[in-house]
């Protein structure tokens, strides 16, 4: 057994620090690029639309090479350092030159960045505390990002207000700048590379038995059934979540005016703020168990997408974003640490985040679709009782076929169930 990793004070608060600086800069300027294009650059929606989907694509086709490539290269802060230059000089190019060109080449620098960054600050993580540790660590690491996503969204919206529009972009390089500098304070000599990338193995005698050869190949993870039925359901899950905002923000424009901005920045900012305290308790009680804690986030979507349909009331549709808050914070600490458990000493922890990433992304582009066309023919309540279905299908898959993957809690009828 290995003894337990004690890294210093000062790379665990710089790693706080990296987090909340790169919760603004990891997507760039986002949905304020199509307010800016639009306001300021005079573009047409179709502009406007090619240029927001071309981060959103570059970001799918990237996730599995960038979770291979942090799994191979043991400079994880340069490459985040690397990274975090490009999405600042592709938000100040897009600033100073808002042309078709320059902006599409910009978004699919930041799209790419937006692949690198979240599987490197992983790898660091568990590089840093190990596979007992990370379940509160990650927990935190997620805090401390809503909280960055708050802080982002509140400095951008001064900006904007005090200064001009156009200094949205230069905001999002400074925060750059701050992340740069945070990943280097983390002391290099206390990330165990080999344990970043998911090949430390900590005592855990059953796991072993499991993965017995620690260079793993993809096609061999891809056949691992726990995994498979596990991406099934995640897949889903997103597939019945993605599109749910966009439609309540669809429904508060309807005969609202002006008004629907509000009602929309207020649905976020009450996710967001539910999601803090959230992802800081589902760190805590993962140290026990995974999956009654994942089961409850499964369990609120679908409710979230019925409760839609009771009412198109403003203060109604928001106080629901209550729900996405507790989903939201609870998966995105604990989808990280049951795709720890299921590679732990296969050596490919970042690559297969990369794949159910890109999975993901898949799901969540064919969600919006599908809405998009069950609300044109049927109406809003039909699509959200539709994704709300969907949800159920997620959980019923999560619940039968995905095991504990928590050690020593259960895990041998978990194994049978799966």
């Amino acid at each position: 057994m290995q003894k337990e990793r004690r890294p210093s004070k000062k790379s665990l608060r710089s790693l706080d620090y990296l987090n909340v600086f790169l919760a603004d800069v990891r997507d760039g300027v986002g949905p304020y690029l199509s307010i800016y294009l639009k306001a300021s650059a005079n573009w047409n929606p179709a502009q406007i639309g090619l240029a927001m989907s071309a981060s959103a694509i570059a970001t799918v086709i990237a996730q599995t090479p960038a979770g291979a490539l942090v799994d191979r290269l043991p400079q994880k802060r340069m490459l985040i350092v690397l990274v975090a230059v490009f999405v600042s000089i592709g938000c100040i190019a897009m600033g100073l030159f808002p042309n078709l060109p320059v902006v599409i080449g910009s978004q699919i620098m930041i799209g790419i960045a937006a692949a690198i960054f979240p599987p490197a600050i992983t790898a660091i993580t568990l590089g840093l505390v190990g596979h007992e540790r990370l379940d509160r660590r990650v927990g935190r690491n997620e805090t401390f990002n809503h909280t960055g996503n708050l802080l982002a969204a509140t400095l951008a919206g001064l900006v904007d207000y005090f200064i001009a529009r156009k200094a949205i972009f230069f905001l999002v390089a400074a925060m750059a700048v701050g992340s740069i500098i945070s990943v280097k304070m983390i002391r290099e000599r206390e990330i165990d590379h080999e344990l970043a990338r998911g090949e430390g193995e900590e005592g855990q005698e059953e796991d072993n038995e499991k993965h017995q050869q620690p260079s793993e190949g993809i096609l061999q993870l891809l056949s691992d059934r726990q995994i498979l039925f596990f991406t099934i359901a995640v897949v889903l899950f997103h597939f019945a979540n993605a599109a749910m905002l966009p439609l309540v923000g669809q429904e508060l424009a309807q005969g609202k005016g002006t008004s629907e901005t509000v009602y929309m920045s207020a649905c976020i900012i009450v996710a967001q703020l539910v999601m803090i305290p959230m992802s800081n308790l589902a760190g805590r009680f993962a140290h026990t168990a995974r999956k009654p804690i994942f089961l409850l986030g499964f369990a609120v979507l679908p409710i979230r997408g019925l409760l839609y349909t009771f009412s198109d009331n403003p203060y109604f549709l928001v106080s629901v974003q209550i729900l996405d808050g507790i989903a939201g914070g609870i998966f995105g600490v604990l989808s990280v640490l049951m795709v720890a458990d299921f590679t732990k000493g296969t050596g490919r922890f970042n690559v297969t985040q990369g794949m159910l990433n890109t999975a993901i992304g898949v799901g969540a582009g064919l969600s919006n679709a599908l809405a998009g066309f069950v609300v044109k023919s049927a109406g809003y309540n039909v699509g959200f009782l539709i994704l709300a279905a969907i949800a159920v299908v997620a959980l019923a898959v999560f619940w039968f076929c995905v095991p504990e993957t928590k050690t020593g809690v259960n895990r041998k009828a978990s194994h049978q169930t799966a």
